[in-house]
């Protein structure tokens, strides 16, 4: 049997691993005991109301990534026209932009009190109630926001999905008789489904995590309802439940995702891929193309930029009260980074060494935070680390006479146990592509001269993996540096970041002063869009 093959070594790799794995445990646990009155009072009151916005939420916002990503993928790929190759990379910067921060934008920007229906009521002599204007504080409007951040994740699969596609293809489709239009929708976009569907079931995820668009706007969703129902009816096992039920529906659209994929079966016969046939399109229609591909670039990230630069006070930059919330942040996010790239690092050093299936599973199934929503695993990291904290201030004043307090929940513990857990995905997936490059005889060279595991690792991969490892910490500093909800039910008392400050004082309506810290936050999560315009141009490069 293999598992009797398991060594005493492999035990510390299982514990952190059980660690990792702990949040997801402890929420799914808490259905062996539900509250059936607290159910029976969520049911007649709130409960459809979370189910019915969060999958309204999440179906509104996959279409709208959906059409916009395919479609601007299909400009980009198949046209060109004037600004055609600046804008294939800048149609990445709304990645950069996260959709809490476009809600208190377009907030400021739109609501009654804002520029743009003060100047309608000015121009035309109108005053409340002569005129009808979409509310943005909306379901619908949450949708529309959602969709403008999180259409990149269609935009960049469905590009080179297209991109990979031989022109040949579409010879062959012309002499069977199709039209252009009808080989892509027929030939092209069928082949293309993988991609789209991935990138689809990406931002549906996303939506189902967000918590500050929805909390701002009023709208409620299954992540609000777990914030309601820890903090203002005071029941943790049933903010544990619902997290367990929003778990289930981000794990059965993985599933639907994954099932989907397993379904379709388009092979590539190794003709080239780089001979697309672009359509030029000159004068007046370039330009309108232009515009066309422009606008979710400058609704998504151009125009909120703007607001949040034109409301922001940038004499504050050199305030007290600003340094302590950089210091927070980038502190805090810098210990996570470092944290969860040390620990990915140790995981795949742990994959390449262990071929056991339970480490290899066990491993795989600790990557899955990243699609679990931040409120989840807050619940996750919480319950225990409060049980834990109790359990030894009972044991301290019962043999030594003293209170220790809290020594990991509701400190920076909890937010680290919680980072690592979210975002260890982010750097797993670098890191081991990186270690699968290095051929296993330089292990065995190392180990010949008498070198441990833990010195092969530290010796000869971690210098060759050294860009791998810079990327990484980045894009993971970035996340932790955007994480609200987490942070919000997580962090130590008085403990502000630029997050969460920005939240906060967004929802005492204090836009000019949030603008600030939403604005750095948009400015350093342009690291990681840059980052990834880098590689794919390098990509590009290579490939033609």
């Amino acid at each position: 049997m293999q598992f009797t093959k398991l060594h005493w070594r492999q035990l510390p790799l299982l514990l952190v691993v059980g660690l990792l794995l702990m949040p997801l445990l402890v929420v799914f646990r808490s259905l062996l005991s539900p509250d059936l009155a607290l159910w029976q009072h969520l049911l007649a009151t709130v409960l459809p109301d979370y189910l019915q916005n969060s999958l309204l939420l999440a179906a509104g916002v996959g279409a709208g990534a959906l059409l916009l990503g395919t479609s601007l993928a299909w400009l980009i790929v198949f046209f060109r026209f004037p600004g055609r190759n600046l804008l294939q990379w800048l149609l990445l910067l709304p990645m950069a932009m996260p959709a809490y921060i476009i809600a208190y934008s377009y907030t400021g920007l739109l609501d009654f009190a804002g520029p743009v229906q003060s100047l309608l009521r000015d121009f035309f002599g109108w005053r409340y109630g002569d005129y009808y204007f979409p509310q943005v504080r909306s379901l619908g409007g949450a949708i529309l926001l959602l969709s403008l951040v999180l259409y990149p994740y269609v935009y960049l699969l469905a590009r080179s999905a297209f991109a990979s596609q031989s022109e040949r293809l579409a010879e062959a489709s012309l002499s069977l008789g199709f039209t252009r239009r009808q080989h892509f929708f027929r030939v092209t976009l069928p082949m293309a489904r993988p991609a789209l569907i991935t990138g689809t079931a990406l931002a549906m995820m996303e939506a189902f995590a967000d918590y500050g668009t929805v909390q701002y706007f009023g709208v409620p969703t299954l992540t609000t309802g777990i914030f309601r129902t820890w903090f203002g009816m005071g029941q943790q096992q049933g903010a544990a439940q619902l997290s367990a039920l929003l778990c289930t529906l981000v794990l059965a659209l993985i599933y639907l995702e994954l099932a989907s994929r397993r379904q379709l079966h388009f092979y590539y016969t190794g003709q080239s891929h780089n001979d697309i046939k672009t359509h030029q399109v000159r004068g007046i229609r370039g330009y309108l193309l232009l515009l066309l591909a422009l606008l979710p670039l400058l609704l998504g990230f151009v125009i909120p930029a703007l607001q949040l630069a034109m409301l922001a006070d940038w004499a504050a930059l050199l305030s007290n009260d600003y340094v302590l919330l950089l210091w927070h942040s980038f502190s805090l996010a810098f210990a996570a980074a470092l944290l969860v790239v040390a620990l990915a690092t140790w995981l795949c050093y742990g994959l390449r060494l262990n071929r056991h299936w339970l480490v290899q599973l066990l491993i795989r199934l600790s990557a899955m935070g990243y699609a679990i929503p931040g409120t989840v695993i807050a619940i996750g990291v919480m319950l225990p680390l409060a049980f834990v904290d109790n359990e030894l201030d009972l044991f301290a004043e019962q043999y030594f006479g003293v209170r220790t307090g809290l020594l990991f929940s509701g400190t920076v513990v909890a937010l680290l146990l919680a980072y690592a857990v979210r975002f260890l995905a982010v750097a797993l997936q670098g890191i081991e592509a990186g270690l699968g490059q290095i051929k296993p005889s330089m292990d065995q060279a190392a180990r010949s001269l008498g070198l441990t595991p833990l010195q092969v690792l530290w010796r000869v991969h971690v210098p060759l993996l050294r860009p791998t490892v810079l990327t990484a910490l980045l894009l993971v500093f970035v996340d932790v540096l955007k994480e609200l909800p987490a942070t919000l039910l997580l962090r130590p008392f008085n403990f502000n970041t630029l997050a969460v400050k920005s939240y906060e004082l967004a929802s005492d309506e204090r836009l000019a002063d949030a603008a600030l810290p939403a604005l750095t936050i948009v400015l350093v999560g342009l690291g990681p869009v840059l980052l990834l315009t880098r590689a794919l141009d390098k990509k590009s490069s290579v490939g033609h």
